[in-house]
């Protein structure tokens, strides 16, 4: 029904009436509200408002305009079609722009988040969330003190935990040892954004003498650690790798590193990004991949990833919203656990996508993965999607019977291995059951529209203003063109993109009545794209090696900057990923756990590190 009064009188008074009786009370509000004070013409008294009345704003515009436009949309109008839209625009949608455009701006601090939440389980039907809370560690001898600082270096945390705990080990001299790594080897991998040397000393001095005096906090009190620099830190510069923030300096802590300082973790460096969560290059270059230093880490956890594989930091956090955790993960042969929507609270984290970003562990081994996770996870009133939840999980429980759902022809083709096949082969050998699972062939990358719309509208500032322009990465496949082509997106086509979303989440129930988990080659992107929309948590561990004979990219091909080629090929890490049921991260580190003892290839460690 068209609401603008632009057919004759009689007509449109019919309309009128059948819009107030249809219409709900907070669109009528909206449009009273749109319309403003200043009317476009005068009202008879009780009289509706209605649409396309507004004050005649912005520019001209014509039929030739919106026949280029429809281009864009992919859309057809008709001459008369185009002809009466480019008529009213200016009275009937061109105000609706006035929040941006002025006279009355209205400036959207970066701490709103949109009215609509994405809930995965509320679309799931209640599913996925544990009601139990049972966390049980391992309870492995750790064996004694390595007599080699980089041996100590390379320990998970399961073990550094033990030592600093029966005092064989001090905090402050494994903080030591981290930093003397990090000046040794930051120049060559670029991992590392600011060093906190003087902040980590003071909290590894605090964490000793809390646990000389027996109070100790939990598993990772005395642990040095890094942050991916998108969450904010006290005092200390929060950069988000991008040059128009890179004197950015933060008033409060994130909720994460809040968490991590209630459990006595000493916070020793800021890790490097792709500026604004994309890639791997930030404004000090590229970050490297310790295991081939002729590529780039894989990003945008592109530090976390290479200084937890190089063993410059005990554990690391990343985040993810579309692969940020596991594509580096997987390049630097690290696990790197991308939790459930809503399980760790963002408060304080650089936003890129509302309804899409997470916070994660990335770690040497998969229960060190967890002991972080139970550490950071909680809700916080600063981050609307953030939820209660329990995380149930013991070290010793086993995995035999579990359903282990797998995508057959996925397994077939790539970007699947040999490392991805003898994982299922591995699975099946440790008890459980693979279960052949799919999914329709519906067009999943059309989920990415609400990526780009949310991310253009999160640096909404920076893209009108041209900041943007002094980002390192200005190629077509980087933010700045992404933002500024997003601004041409249909609000129609985000709308319907949401509603996929929930079709998908509902496709992604189905097969979770199904099984337990899925064991996926971990940079599918059907599966990347699904599982980060959904919510649903991942879990991707090395579990063995491939040969590559050409350097890898996060970027797409550029014929003028060819990528480097190796003869003879080069071995690097290579791994797989679990997708877990909302809020069941405990069975995939159960699963991750075998899986790892069974590859026994997780305590290896790069070339020259």
């Amino acid at each position: 029904m068209s609401r603008f009064n632009l057919l004759p009188k009689d007509k449109t008074m019919t309309q009128r009436r059948q819009f107030l009786i249809k219409a709900p009370l907070g669109l009528l509000a909206a449009a009273s509200v749109a319309k403003g004070a200043d009317q476009a013409e005068s009202t008879t008294p009780g009289a509706p408002p209605t649409f396309g009345t507004l004050p005649a704003v912005g520019p001209e515009v014509s039929t030739t305009t919106f026949a280029e436009a429809e281009k864009l949309v992919q859309v057809n109008m008709g001459p008369a079609e185009r002809s009466m839209a480019a008529d009213s625009w200016r009275t009937s949608m061109a105000g609706l722009l006035e929040r941006r455009t002025g006279p009355r701006k209205v400036m959207l601090e970066d701490g709103v988040a949109p009215a609509t939440q994405w809930n995965p389980v509320a679309v799931a039907g209640g599913t996925g969330q544990k009601r139990g809370h049972d966390f049980v560690r391992s309870k492995a001898d750790p064996g004694p003190l390595p007599a080699h600082d980089d041996d100590i270096a390379f320990a998970p945390v399961t073990k550094l935990s033990r030592w600093i705990e029966s005092r064989k080990l001090s905090s402050e001299r494994l903080t030591r040892i981290y930093l003397e790594r990090i000046k040794r080897f930051n120049p060559t991998l670029r991992c590392v954004i600011t060093l906190t040397e003087e902040h980590a000393l003071t909290q590894a001095r605090q964490a000793d003498r809390e646990i000389a005096a027996g109070r100790i906090r939990g598993p990772l009190h005395g642990i040095p650690y890094g942050v991916k620099d998108l969450l904010d830190t006290a005092g200390i510069a929060t950069t988000w790798g991008a040059e128009p923030f890179r004197d950015r300096v933060p008033a409060r802590d994130s909720a994460v590193v809040a968490h991590l300082n209630a459990a006595g973790a000493v916070l020793i460096a800021k890790l490097s990004l792709g500026a604004l969560a994309l890639n791997d290059i930030w404004f000090g270059g590229q970050t490297m991949n310790p295991w081939n230093l002729d590529e780039g880490a894989s990003g945008s956890s592109a530090g976390p990833g290479a200084a937890t594989a190089a063993g410059l930091v005990a554990f690391s956090i990343g985040s993810e919203t579309g692969g940020s955790i596991v594509s580096p993960s997987m390049r630097c042969g690290v696990t790197g656990l991308r939790p459930t929507y809503g399980r760790v609270a963002r408060t304080g984290a650089m936003t890129l996508c509302w309804s899409l970003d997470k916070l994660g562990p990335m770690t040497r081994s998969v229960e060190d993965a967890m002991l972080v996770l139970h550490a950071i996870s909680g809700p916080d009133a600063g981050d609307v999607a953030s939820v209660p939840s329990k995380l149930d999980f013991d070290a010793g429980v086993p995995v035999k019977g579990l359903k282990i759902g797998y995508f057959p022809a996925w397994m077939k083709e790539d970007p699947a291995t040999d490392v991805d096949r003898a994982a299922l082969e591995a699975a099946k050998t440790l008890g459980l059951i693979p279960t052949p699972v799919a999914l329709p062939d519906w067009p999943y990358d059309s989920l990415n529209l609400i990526l780009f719309a949310e991310g253009a509208a999160a640096f909404e500032e920076i893209t009108l203003d041209g900041r943007v322009g002094q980002l390192k990465a200005q190629v077509p496949d980087a933010w700045p063109n992404t933002f500024r082509q997003a601004r041409f997106l249909s609000a129609v086509d985000f709308v319907q993109a949401d509603r996929l979303r929930r079709k998908v989440a509902l496709e992604m129930a189905r097969i979770f009545s199904e099984v337990d988990l899925l064991l996926v080659p971990s940079l599918r992107d059907e599966m990347l794209v699904i599982s980060n929309n959904t919510g649903h948590p991942s879990l991707t561990l090395r579990t063995g090696s491939v040969m590559v004979s050409e350097a890898r990219s996060d970027w797409a091909p550029d014929p003028a900057h060819p990528l480097p080629k190796f003869s003879p090929p080069r071995r690097v890490p290579h791994g797989v990923t679990l997708i877990g049921r909302l809020f069941d991260e405990g069975t995939l580190a159960r699963v991750g756990l075998a899986l790892e003892r069974h590859a026994n290839v997780a305590s290896e460690r790069p070339p020259g590190f």
